[in-house]
C-alpha cells in the first residue's frame, strides 16, 4: 500500500486528515506550499510520486478574484499530476456551489448548482474539473463536501473570527448571522475522519458525499456551549446588515463575507443522509465536545 498525501496539510482540515490517516495505521504525509505549488502539475508529480491517495485540502485567502482563478488551476494541476502518478483523489469541497438561494431545507447532493456568488461559481468549476476527469477515465476521484466547520485550529471558522477570538478576551462574540435561522455545522476532526473513510472505500469512487454534520442549531445555542466551555456568560452581538454594508465599502474581507450572507438569512440545513447510510458506524463528535476541544486549542 502506498502512502496518503495531504495537500494543504498545514490547514485545520489538512491536519485533521493527517491525524485520521495515522490513526488507521497508514503512512501519511502533509504537504504545504513549501513542498510544492499546488497550481503547478510538474511540482505536484514530484511530491506525489508513490502516493496511493491524494487529499485536496488546499485553501486560498477569502477573496473572489483569487478563488476564480486559483481553485480551477489547482484542480487542473491535480488532475494532470494524478493521471501520471495513478493516485486516487479525495477532494474536499464546500457547499458554496449550491443555488439559487434560498436552498431547499434540507439540501442534499442532488440540490441544483446555480450558485449566486462568485466564490460559489469558482468552487463549482473546480469540483467539476475533477469529476469530469473521473468520468473521462483520466483519474479516480471522490468528493467529500463540508458545511461551515469549527474545531481546533479553524481560524477561518465563523465561530472563531470575532467570535471565540473575542470571547477569549472577555468581549462579546460578534456575528453577521441573525438569531432565528438554524444551521448545521461540521467538526474539523470529523471532516478528517470522513475523508479517510471515503478514501478507504473503493466503491465511493465517482461519488460526492456530504460529510457529517451536527443537528440544526441557532447561533445562541452554539454561543451557550462556548460560554460553558469558557465559564463565561457573554451575549452574542448581531451585526446589522446596514453596518456590514458600510464596513464592506472599505474592508475587502467584510465585502467577501457579505457576498455569502444569503446562507444566514434562512434555515440552512445540510443533509448528510447519503454518508450516514453508507457508513452507519461513523460516530460524530457532539457540539459540546467539539467546542470544548476548540476552546482548549485556542486557549493554548
Amino acid at each position: 500500500m502506498g502512502y496518503h498525501a495531504i495537500l494543504g496539510g498545514d490547514g485545520a482540515i489538512g491536519r485533521a486528515t493527517l491525524e485520521a490517516v495515522k490513526a488507521r495505521g497508514i503512512d501519511g504525509k502533509a504537504l504545504t506550499r513549501a513542498d510544492a505549488n499546488a497550481m503547478n502539475p510538474e511540482a505536484l508529480v514530484r511530491v506525489l510520486d508513490g502516493a496511493e491517495v491524494v487529499y485536496d485540502c488546499v485553501g486560498l485567502p477569502y477573496n473572489s478574484d483569487l478563488w476564480t482563478t486559483g481553485f480551477p488551476a489547482i484542480s487542473n494541476a491535480l488532475v494532470t499530476a494524478c493521471e501520471k502518478t495513478g493516485s486516487r483523489i479525495v477532494y474536499f469541497d464546500n457547499v458554496y456551489l449550491y443555488g439559487p438561494a434560498p436552498l431547499p431545507v434540507p439540501f442534499d447532493e442532488k440540490t441544483p448548482r446555480n450558485p449566486p456568488s462568485r466564490k460559489g461559481r469558482a468552487r463549482k468549476t473546480a469540483v467539476e474539473i475533477v469529476m469530469d476527469a473521473h468520468r473521462a477515465g483520466r483519474v479516480r476521484a471522490t468528493v467529500g463536501r463540508a458545511a461551515d466547520f469549527y474545531g481546533p485550529g479553524a481560524v477561518n471558522s465563523p465561530f472563531y473570527i470575532s467570535f471565540l477570538e473575542n470571547m477569549l478576551k472577555g468581549k462579546a462574540p460578534q456575528v453577521a448571522m441573525p438569531e432565528g435561522p438554524v444551521h448545521t455545522y461540521a467538526y474539523t476532526e470529523d471532516m478528517g475522519r470522513g475523508l479517510v473513510t471515503l478514501a478507504l472505500d473503493d466503491g465511493a469512487s465517482g461519488e460526492e458525499f456530504h460529510l457529517p454534520v451536527g443537528p440544526a442549531v441557532k447561533v445562541s445555542d452554539m454561543a451557550a456551549l462556548f460560554n460553558k466551555a469558557l465559564g463565561t456568560s457573554l451575549k452574542v452581538t448581531h451585526i446589522p446588515d446596514i453596518v456590514l454594508l458600510g464596513a464592506s465599502l472599505f474592508q475587502p474581507l467584510i465585502r467577501e463575507v457579505r457576498e455569502m450572507s444569503y446562507q444566514y438569512k434562512t434555515d440552512y440545513i445540510m443533509s448528510d443522509n447519503k454518508f450516514r447510510q453508507r457508513y452507519p458506524k461513523f460516530m460524530s463528535t457532539s457540539y459540546g465536545d467539539g467546542i470544548a476541544a476548540m476552546v482548549d486549542h485556542f486557549r493554548k
